[in-house]
């Protein structure tokens, strides 16, 4: 007997086994997936071990790839979902040619009027210190006269000042490689200062944040960082006047050096540049607060008198700005930094009765 189909059942039946084996395929595949979501990437894609792509990256082997997602809260902020592993979360000025790496840094913020002066702080710090010159006129590249220019990292930023450069660049993770960190003014006579000598001074005495003893023909500088006859370094000084130390550990008679010339330690820089404000740029009144950042600030705080520097007063940034109600551009520039040394103590006071209310709760 012959048995008869309608035309239409084959095409039935073969849409109800694509549909199976859809069904077994993905079955196939699902069992194929571990319950803690490791991918078997070799198995997916059919491939032996002597087959694997020789582009194929090793990590991407069945083996190496993580069960779960990654989370690591000691990471930096923004990078916590990253493998801890991969993370670098310091860097330096270190040139990318094979140098290398120095172990201390100075910064000096520069314009060309005092380039001589410069040239002659620089020449006082050997290779050991990478150099970094903050240009507020905009003249970077002007100093290519200069055989250590070369070497120098130069950023250039019209009209602005020392600590808004430190705020931006010098970051502590940015700073990290480097044991002490000189942060200074152009205006500096270094005849009786070397670097190198200075460092081991200040190993030698344990100091976290220090400064030359100064020296000024115009008497323009505290008590505290005047240089001083026979020692190597000093940490206080006794009152002048009746209260004039009400704290004879606090600032100014100790705990306290100048934003003049300061050098810091990696370790209380960490903490200096958290406590410099984004938007008060003269950092008048920061030295009356950096003993906040160093443990028994009175004995890890110090001037060092065997290396000396002499303050020459020569404000070029200052001459920068323009004359405003017959002012000279200086005295607008003066009265600013009062205006926001002031703001700086205000703002402390402030975060201290925060701080209070919140131990008290």
């Amino acid at each position: 007997m012959k048995i008869g189909f309608s035309t239409k059942l084959p095409e039935a039946w073969l849409q109800i086994l694509l549909s199976l084996s859809s069904v077994l395929i993905g079955f196939h595949i699902g069992s194929s997936l571990h319950r803690e979501n490791k991918v078997d990437v070799l198995k997916l894609v059919a491939l032996s071990e002597d087959q694997t792509p020789k582009c194929l990256p090793a990590a991407f082997k069945a083996d190496n790839i993580p069960k779960v997602t990654i989370f690591a809260r000691t990471n930096p902020r923004g990078a916590e979902r990253l493998p801890p592993g991969i993370v670098q979360p310091y860097s330096s000025f270190r040139f990318n040619n094979g140098a290398e790496k120095p172990k201390y840094l100075l910064t000096v913020t520069a314009g060309m009027e005092q380039k001589d002066t410069v040239n002659k702080i620089v020449s006082k710090f050997s290779e050991n210190f990478a150099i970094v010159l903050f240009h507020y006129d905009g003249r970077a590249s002007e100093w290519d006269e200069f055989e250590w220019s070369n070497r120098a990292i130069h950023v250039s930023a019209r009209k602005q000042t020392k600590w808004w450069y430190a705020k931006r660049f010098l970051h502590p993770g940015i700073v990290a490689q480097y044991e002490y960190i000189f942060i200074w003014d152009e205006d500096l006579g270094v005849e009786h200062f070397n670097a190198d000598r200075y460092i081991g001074l200040v190993r030698k005495h344990g100091l976290e944040i220090s400064q030359p003893a100064i020296v000024s023909k115009k008497g323009l500088t505290w008590l505290m960082t005047k240089k001083r006859r026979n020692v190597e370094v000093h940490r206080r000084v006794k009152e002048v006047w009746p209260g004039q130390c009400p704290d004879p550990n606090l600032p100014p008679c100790a705990g306290f050096v100048e934003i003049m010339a300061p050098v810091f330690s990696r370790e209380s820089w960490s903490c200096v540049w958290n406590l410099i404000q984004n938007d008060l740029v003269h950092g008048w009144g920061l030295d009356f607060a950096l003993w906040r950042c160093v443990e028994n600030a009175h004995e890890k705080i110090g001037v060092v008198d065997d290396q000396w520097i002499e303050h020459l007063v020569l404000p070029s940034l200052g001459n920068q700005g323009e004359s405003i109600d017959g002012k000279q551009p200086w005295q607008g520039v003066r009265a600013r930094c009062f205006k926001e040394w002031k703001e700086f103590e205000r703002r402390m006071e402030q975060a201290e009765k925060n701080q209070s209310r919140w131990r008290s709760h």
